[in-house]
């Protein structure tokens, strides 16, 4: 390839060349069915090379920007700016920490990952997020440590508010809490300890048939890192795609309404109507 003197200032974005058609079609959809929410999600988003771009085009569009982040993204090499670029763009956080007591933490994510986490959370601390007042959003995520409904939230917000405040000086706006869907990595650990069938039972034994007004599958779509639409992300993780569309893409929203469409249930569907509920947003009642 013969690079000309002019093509100089792109030569940073040539490795984002073959991304820029689906960056540029989420853009398209966003303002063409006027959405407000972009999520943003997959372990750890910020790492994409189009993360900041694609979150920055979607701020100027004056679209709503969330950003799932683990926390130890903040402390990775060629990562240090990037809480000050999230809270610059106004994006809300919400970040996983599985529970306020460090053992609990490393033994499912990993030695050493609830300090960084710590050290993440006071970072945005110090820019603002969490803080009333400020417009910097930040919530946190529980999981269960296993097979069970989580608490009910607001005593657990409570014990998370005392513990991280007194322990740690780390302030929050919300807690979200989060049942385990009973596929992949979770998954299939129930199913060596053969516990599978005995968390469908509590799962299907506690459906409220009330949740199904709020579950998180009537107000979004999933996109897969190639464009694919799925109902969520569960379904996106099992393969499910939109029913009766085949292969649904992203650049079918350009024309078609989403609004109505069929969504496809299976068995891990369970896991967001029982108890409290769950989903994207945490509890349902």
């Amino acid at each position: 390839m013969t690079i000309m003197r002019d093509m100089l200032p792109l030569l940073p974005l040539l490795p984002l060349l073959p991304l820029l058609p689906l960056l540029l079609q989420a853009l398209q959809v966003l303002q063409v069915r006027a959405i407000a929410t972009l999520d943003l999600t997959g372990d750890a988003p910020e790492l994409h090379d189009c993360f900041r771009m694609l979150v920055g085009a979607a701020r100027e569009l004056g679209v709503r920007v969330i950003d799932r982040c683990n926390l130890t993204v903040l402390s990775e090499p060629g990562q240090q700016d990037l809480a000050g670029f999230l809270a610059a763009q106004q994006v809300e956080v919400v970040a996983s920490l599985r529970c306020y007591a460090p053992p609990n933490v490393d033994h499912q994510r990993g030695e050493g990952v609830f300090e960084r986490s710590i050290a993440g959370l006071r970072q945005l601390n110090a820019l603002g997020y969490g803080v009333p007042d400020s417009g910097l959003v930040l919530d946190l995520v529980f999981n269960p440590q296993g097979p069970s409904l989580p608490p009910l939230r607001p005593q657990l917000e409570a014990d998370y508010r005392r513990e991280l405040t007194l322990r740690h000086g780390v302030r929050f706006n919300r807690l979200l809490a989060l049942a385990n869907m009973p596929i992949q990595r979770f998954g299939s650990m129930l199913v060596t300890q053969g516990r599978f069938a005995g968390y469908m039972r509590l799962l299907r034994d506690n459906h409220v048939e009330a949740n199904l007004e709020h579950v998180m599958c009537r107000s979004l779509l999933s996109v897969d890192w190639q464009g694919y639409l799925h109902d969520c992300d569960f379904n996106q993780q099992r393969g499910i795609g939109i029913t009766g569309r085949a292969r649904a893409h992203l650049v079918d929203l350009l024309d078609a309404d989403p609004a109505g469409w069929p969504i496809a249930v299976a068995e891990h569907c369970y896991g967001c109507t029982a108890g409290q509920g769950s989903g994207c947003g945490g509890a349902l009642t």
